[in-house]
């Protein structure tokens, strides 16, 4: 056909090729024969040839594709619509997405045949839907799209559409602590400070002296005693949480939101989760990672703070899980050392307790009297997955690297450093009221510092 009988790109479809093919033949045969019954076969061939030839397509499409939000939360659907210029002769539109890990396409897999441009013009009937089931950035690649005329007569395409990439937020677990931080240094925040100041809570009621405020004499305990007394308060600060965020190792099977958990994931919500309820508490958070590429987070606080943070977390690069069953833990020794703390600020460290270099920069600084919590989120059931490796020996080694572990838990809390396996609600109150009962303590400061 011409150029300007039939656009080019577009090409005859199987089913018009048929409808031809046995309609003229059916036709040839019934006159030739004879036969009335091979024209009546022919002639709902020849009908759909026609009305086929009748639609054909007279302009070249070209498809561009129109992504929603470049940033989501695990778990949540994202909608990938397509604008089709001079897509007007099109009668249905085919779209395939290419399969990613991590991600899940809707309808049917990320399979989608629908009428173009659909009711009412409505392009967003013919938008597939991926939901990315793990945080960090995804790249989704590209998809094949196929345009068909009316009648099935003529198709276009497949045509490779490159996508953007998406990256996912992780999503954060519910998380509520109601244990007060060690050591509140602040103005701003809701926690209770160790010394008396401005505040609502009441500390206690002393006698009178030169100096005290009027207006903080208790009339009702000055009356029954006689005396003047007041009443002090303790300052209202805001307390700040430094997340200290393991990425040196990623060990289990990770499926994604609502399957199984790697080490790596349970760190990263757990992280999210304490930021969350860090920054709803109105205290300071800010976030370091030790073993990855991304710049660490100064504290701060408020919402938008917090989509920083997370933000921060969604770029962490899984490492492979070998990595802990050699002797590369040594290799890293020395890289959580150094870790800055902005004083009356509280450490917490996220991690599997895989590597040493980060559980002996956790000991030292609860040496040094740093309020520091250990979060153990190795889970209960993994294991590395090496290749070519025998499973025995595999076996045997893992088990003899979890007694290690036990080995480096009873030395973290003999150094000052509780250790608790996360758990979600209530992971660290235990721990947080021990280090505030221990900050209550009278401190003795020799040449080394020590308690």
């Amino acid at each position: 056909m011409s150029r300007r009988l039939l656009a080019p790109g577009w090409v005859a479809t199987t089913a018009l090729s048929r409808s031809l093919l046995v309609g003229l033949v059916a036709l040839g045969a019934g006159v030739g024969l004879g036969e009335p019954s091979l024209v009546l076969v022919a002639l709902p061939f020849g009908l759909h040839a026609a009305l086929a030839l009748a639609a054909r397509p007279r302009r070249t499409p070209s498809v561009t594709p129109r992504t929603g939000r470049g940033v989501v939360t695990e778990g949540e659907s994202l909608r990938l619509h397509v604008a089709v210029d001079g897509g007007e002769d099109a009668e249905q539109i085919t779209r395939v997405l290419t399969p990613s890990r991590y991600v899940a396409g809707s309808p049917h897999g990320g399979r989608l045949v629908a009428a173009y441009p659909g009711p009412d013009d409505a392009p967003a009937a013919s938008a597939l839907g991926v939901s990315p089931r793990r945080w960090g950035r995804h790249v989704l690649g590209s998809e094949q799209v196929a345009l068909t005329s009316g009648w099935a007569g003529f198709r276009w395409g497949p045509e490779s559409v490159r996508l953007t990439d998406v990256r996912a937020l992780p999503v954060v677990p519910p998380f509520d602590s109601r244990a007060p931080m060690p050591r509140p240094d602040g103005l701003v925040g809701a926690h209770r400070s160790a010394r008396a100041g401005s505040g609502t809570e009441l500390d206690g009621i002393r006698p009178f002296v030169a100096g005290d405020r009027l207006r903080r004499i208790s009339w009702r305990v000055t009356a029954r005693t006689g005396a003047v007394h007041v009443a002090t308060t303790r300052a209202e600060l805001d307390a700040g949480v430094v997340l200290v965020v393991d990425v040196l190792a990623d060990v289990g099977a990770s499926e994604g939101v609502g399957g199984a958990e790697s080490s790596l994931d349970r760190t990263v919500r757990a992280a999210a989760a304490m930021a969350a309820h860090a920054v709803r508490t109105g205290d300071r958070v800010s976030l370091r990672q030790v073993g990855g590429s991304v710049a660490p987070v100064p504290p701060g606080t408020g919402r938008r703070h917090l989509h920083r943070v997370l933000g921060a977390l969604a770029e962490v690069a899984p490492v492979s899980s070998a990595a802990t069953t050699g002797g590369s833990a040594g290799s890293t020794r020395g890289r959580g050392a150094g870790l800055p703390v902005v004083p009356g600020s509280t450490v917490v460290v996220l991690s599997p307790l895989l590597h040493e270099g980060l559980v002996a920069a956790a000991a030292e600084l609860a040496r040094s009297g740093v309020p520091t919590v250990v979060v153990d989120t190795l889970p209960p059931d993994a294991a590395p997955d090496v290749a070519d490796a025998d499973p025995a020996l595999l076996d045997l080694a893992w088990r003899l690297r979890r007694l290690e572990r036990e080995e480096v838990v009873r030395a973290l809390e003999a150094a000052g450093a509780p250790v608790v396996t996360w758990s979600g609600q209530g992971t660290v109150d235990a721990a947080l009221r021990a280090l505030g009962r221990r900050a209550a303590l009278p401190v003795l400061r020799g040449s080394g510092g020590a308690r």
